[in-house]
């Protein structure tokens, strides 16, 4: 595929891809998600009591979508012409899925575990990246695997207590968000960070408005400030994702953000009152451990490479 110019504002002097000063920089890019991402946990916790999934969804979309058109009016629409839409329609099909189980789980279950789950997230994007983009599955990447299904375990503890729904809709949209994070390394090849994100605004906006309207809430006015923050969070946690990923594999980029685990469990305790659960701070421990020697050993894999 033919790479796509950036705009001017899209231009970053960085290293080139896949260098250990690449990861650096992915690094980089991550943090600003891992930020954006908690403060869109707490605005969508907040949101939750008042609005249903779908409408949260709806309004997250409609405020990206304000934000990315005004920004490719200022000179940017040649990032959106002869766009491969079959791959973002797909794309953006798995991450309206992930998006539904996150929010829908932040609603019902502490923030920590939610967090924690969709951490099996590098589980199945080095499966699908296997799948999808040809990359190897190697014996740390193996390890990787195993050491988060034993977290999950341990966090759910399947048979010693029940399971609750919304951690399974949280489980199940770590699947839809680790087919995503494929997707968009894929996609970064041709696109720009900007376009990427305006299909995913242009396309989950339909899809979350029509089920919104057969229970439709009007968010009343303290709340939206917090429907502001959803917004341009998503906004900004896809855009540093998506710079991300062009500078480092799927399966050294995503797990990445693992220190939002701690960060969301002090912030769900002080904000919320959630107690600090040995199980899962345990099971998260365990996924870490999988995650960094699979970190480790790509950074020494590129380090040899060059």
């Amino acid at each position: 595929m033919r790479a796509t110019p950036l705009s001017h504002s899209d231009e970053v002097a960085v290293p080139a891809p896949s260098s250990p000063n690449a990861v650096v920089f992915a690094a980089l890019w991550m943090s600003g998600a891992l930020l954006s991402f908690m403060a869109m946990a707490v605005g969508g916790r907040e949101l939750a009591a008042e609005l249903s999934t779908f409408q949260i969804l709806f309004f997250r979309s409609l405020v990206g979508l304000i934000v990315v058109g005004w920004l490719l009016m200022r000179g940017g629409q040649r990032q959106v012409r002869s766009p491969p839409l079959g791959l973002h329609l797909v794309r953006n099909l798995a991450h309206f899925g992930g998006q539904f189980g996150w929010f829908y789980g932040l609603a019902f279950i502490p923030l920590a575990e939610v967090f924690a789950i969709e951490f099996t997230a590098p589980i199945w994007t080095a499966i699908w990246a296997a799948l999808l983009l040809g990359e190897r599955i190697t014996a740390p990447r193996l390890a990787a695997v195993g050491l988060g299904l034993t977290g999950l375990l341990i966090i759910l503890r399947p048979g010693i207590q029940s399971v609750h729904p919304a951690a399974l809709a949280v489980l199940a949209g770590a699947v839809c968000f680790a087919l995503t994070h494929t997707l968009t390394r894929r996609l970064a090849l041709s696109e720009t960070p900007l376009a990427i994100l305006f299909y995913m605004t242009l396309i989950q906006a339909p899809l979350a408005l029509a089920p919104s309207l057969a229970g439709w809430t009007t968010p009343s006015l303290p709340i939206w400030p917090w429907i502001l923050v959803v917004g341009l969070c998503a906004l900004s946690a896809h855009y540093c994702m998506a710079r991300a990923l062009t500078l480092a594999p799927t399966t050294v980029v995503v797990p990445m953000d693992f220190l939002r685990l701690p960060l969301i469990a002090v912030v769900g305790a002080l904000a919320y009152g959630e107690p600090l659960e040995w199980t899962v701070l345990l099971g998260a421990v365990v996924m870490l451990a999988g995650i960094w020697i699979n970190v480790r050993a790509e950074h020494q894999r590129l380090a040899l490479a060059e």
